[in-house]
């Protein structure tokens, strides 16, 4: 039995000390938005059986694969909303209960979960800029030009000046809404992270100048659907290339083993994944897809300018991989803006561009202080 999961973006604001250390930096670590992890009526996303190689066939013949298992379970092929390449690849359908039990049968189908409403609740204050912070300083920076790094988030300003957004590759996954620009800035201040420009202006990233493709998975009010993440990875699996990072700052409660499986297949590939532990202090194998493991993929906590655990992060040396600074983070906003944020949101992002620099080669520098599972999580550096 697939669990119920409930998927959020993890950010904080705060006001007055940029080295992270206020004694107050956790309080506005964002919880879940209201009606997150709320179930969508009647929608599923449904898993093809590994058998069945979605990567091998065209969007056409996708659709009529999806609409054949539909019609030999006396399913209307209406309900079919929409078809997902990929590992394992699948669709998403409006159908009864009932119908849904009826496809777990099917030999062709390996998963069938209902879908979920996605919602962050909003946190941050805008600043000045600085062009090195102690965020970066604290892993190490090196030249990104040349590298992609897929961001499955709200979408990215296009127009903010310290930024390389590749517009054409970018997409949103966002029912209604056919742009990846940003208009809620959670996305914008993750890319500022991985690739902000080394330019006279704004902040560097750890991988500065790196390309950045936007997949908008969350509207401007932080709300989308679990299966809007499915698709966002399917895209990645058949159009990114070996070396390219995927940064999901994603974490909550519960278990997709959708989620889960096509995390590990499209990592397999060569693509590495760099992952919120999620901010619940509690365990990170208890959710999705924090608690994914495979080759190529890094789960990451978080720690403050001082290398202490933020109190917010979750933890856990079976899914964790790394530390990273995730506490009083500034990076790029939303109109041509720079603000501070927090949590293992800001801290994935360090990792993903030290995996465009370095690959499966980063390195460590020091510990995660006070680690609640007793097992200091070694801090990512270049």
């Amino acid at each position: 039995m697939v669990l119920a999961v409930i998927i959020l973006l993890v950010s904080c604001k705060k006001n007055n000390d940029s080295t992270g250390n206020d004694p107050d930096d956790h309080d506005c670590v964002t919880s879940a938005g209201t009606g997150n992890g709320a179930i969508v009526a009647n929608q599923y996303i449904v898993s093809f059986n590994p058998a069945i190689n979605s990567r091998a066939v065209s969007r056409v013949n996708l659709d009529e694969i999806s609409k054949n298992i539909l019609q030999r379970n006396t399913i209307n092929v209406s309900a079919l909303k929409q078809s997902f390449a990929g590992e394992p690849g699948g669709f998403i359908a409006k159908m009864t209960p009932a119908e849904a039990e009826i496809l777990r049968k099917d030999e062709s189908i390996a998963i069938v979960e209902s879908d979920r409403i996605i919602k962050l609740s909003h946190c941050f204050t805008v600043a000045a800029p600085r062009l090195v912070t102690w965020n970066v300083n604290r892993v190490g920076y090196g030249n990104g030009i040349g590298k992609t790094a897929w961001i499955i988030d709200t979408g990215i300003d296009f127009a903010h000046p310290d930024l390389t957004v590749d517009q054409s590759r970018s997409h949103s996954f966002v029912s209604g809404n056919s742009s990846a620009t940003d208009s809620n800035g959670h996305g914008t201040h993750v890319a500022g992270i991985i690739g902000g420009k080394n330019n006279t202006i704004g902040v560097l990233g750890v991988a500065s100048g790196a390309t950045l493709v936007a997949l908008k998975v969350l509207d401007k009010e932080g709300e989308g659907n679990l299966s809007y993440i499915i698709q966002a990875i399917a895209y990645v699996n058949t159009n990114a290339s070996p070396g390219d990072v995927v940064n999901m700052s994603v974490g909550g409660e519960g278990i997709s083993a959708t989620l889960d499986q096509q995390v590990i297949n499209t990592a397999a590939r060569g693509i590495y994944f760099a992952i919120a532990a999620g901010n619940e202090s509690k365990l990170a194998n208890t959710s999705s897809p924090a608690r994914a493991n495979g080759l190529n993929v890094y789960t990451v906590s978080a720690v403050d300018s001082l290398d202490n655990f933020a109190s917010f992060s979750n933890y856990g040396n079976d899914a964790v991989d790394f530390a990273a600074p995730g506490v009083y983070i500034l990076s790029t906003w939303t109109e041509n803006r720079y603000a501070y944020a927090s949590g293992t949101s800001m801290a994935a992002p360090h990792v993903a561009g030290l995996l465009l620099l370095r690959g499966r080669n980063i390195t460590t520098s020091g510990v995660a202080k006070n680690d609640p599972d007793g097992t200091p999580d070694p801090i990512a550096h270049f």
